[in-house]
């Protein structure tokens, strides 16, 4: 490993496309051996940003740093450091799981000899040493990560980046890559996942960025993020949605002890800075129109999170 005292250093950057930004002027750091989670809508910048510290597109301006390593200047040298398991999966089915190890071992350059022990440890890592002459095809999704996953390991490099690693998968095949990824974190690697799946982010991740519009909009770790939002939250869901959302959430803004309101469609949520009056939300809501179906109180989730510094939770489109 290389020297610099922050696995990642992005200072100031800036990327454009022709009239649009994409990424508008980040600070961010990230500390070696943490699994650090990127959050945020569908063009948010978070790809962007993945495919910069990934050396695949240049800054407009600003620095961005792998363990010292300028990715504009010394691309080369940061290639070196990093693995990149992209969100399309990029396996053959008519490979072995060997096959495809040895494909990227070719990739990497790595001697026969160094190429043959590193491929035995990566699928042991990925516990999949005892299927690793069987076609790639007869695999399940979450096998097929796992040989992704793998094939980013076998150039042992410092920072693994993983882009949307579980989307589309099941329950089971989640859970078994979540606990590959953090057998990579006992192991001193440093991980940097882009997700849309709020509950990934939740459990994986020392410490997460939401970024909207291309700017840092907060930073922390799950706990902290939340315990930011205060009291509890009241979400109140409506018969019918009201005709006029904006009256609505000005109402329930004005009522003592209530923080933050948004109101999307038949769901209005309220984060509390004290105990807000039950009574005077519900005479709100009736006077809106909308119709009182349910209230609930609950402790500050990640989602209130999103929503607080985003303005809308995680839709489907933006997972995908």
């Amino acid at each position: 490993m290389t020297a610099g005292s922050f696995a990642i250093e992005i200072s100031r950057l800036v990327k454009r496309f022709g009239s649009t930004t994409a990424v508008n002027g980040l600070d961010l750091t990230i500390e070696p051996g943490e699994i650090f989670g990127l959050l945020g809508p569908n063009g948010a910048g978070k790809t962007t940003i993945f495919k910069i510290l990934t050396t695949l597109l240049r800054p407009t301006s600003g620095t961005v740093k792998i363990f010292g390593h300028d990715v504009a200047a010394e691309a080369d040298a940061v290639r070196q450091l990093i693995g990149y398991v992209p969100q399309e999966r990029a396996v053959d089915r008519l490979l072995t799981a060997r096959e495809h190890l040895e494909l990227f071992a070719n990739l990497y350059h790595l001697p026969a000899a160094t190429a043959a022990s590193r491929i035995e440890v990566a699928l042991r890592l990925v516990n999949l040493a005892d299927r690793i002459n069987e076609p790639v095809g007869k695999f399940s999704g979450g096998m097929k990560k796992r040989v992704e996953i793998a094939c980013g390991l076998l150039h042992e490099p410092s920072i693994l980046f993983l882009d949307e690693p579980t989307l589309g998968l099941d329950v089971q095949s989640r859970s078994q890559v979540w606990d590959h990824i953090r057998q990579l974190k006992q192991r001193g690697m440093t991980v940097v996942i882009n997700s849309n799946y709020l509950d990934e982010a939740d459990q994986l991740c020392d410490r997460l960025a939401i970024i909207d519009r291309g700017q840092l909009r907060a930073l922390g770790s799950p706990q902290e993020l939340k315990r930011g939002l205060g009291g509890d939250i009241v979400t109140v869901t409506l018969e019918k949605a009201v005709t006029q959302p904006q009256q609505l959430r000005q109402a329930l803004q004005a009522i003592s002890g209530v923080r933050e309101v948004s109101v999307e469609e038949t769901v209005a949520r309220l984060a509390l800075t004290r105990e807000a009056g039950l009574n005077a939300i519900v005479e709100q809501v009736q006077r809106a129109g909308g119709g009182l179906r349910a209230v609930h109180y609950t402790h500050p989730t990640l989602e209130e999170v999103f929503i607080h510094y985003t303005g809308h939770k995680i839709r489907e489109e933006d997972i995908q």
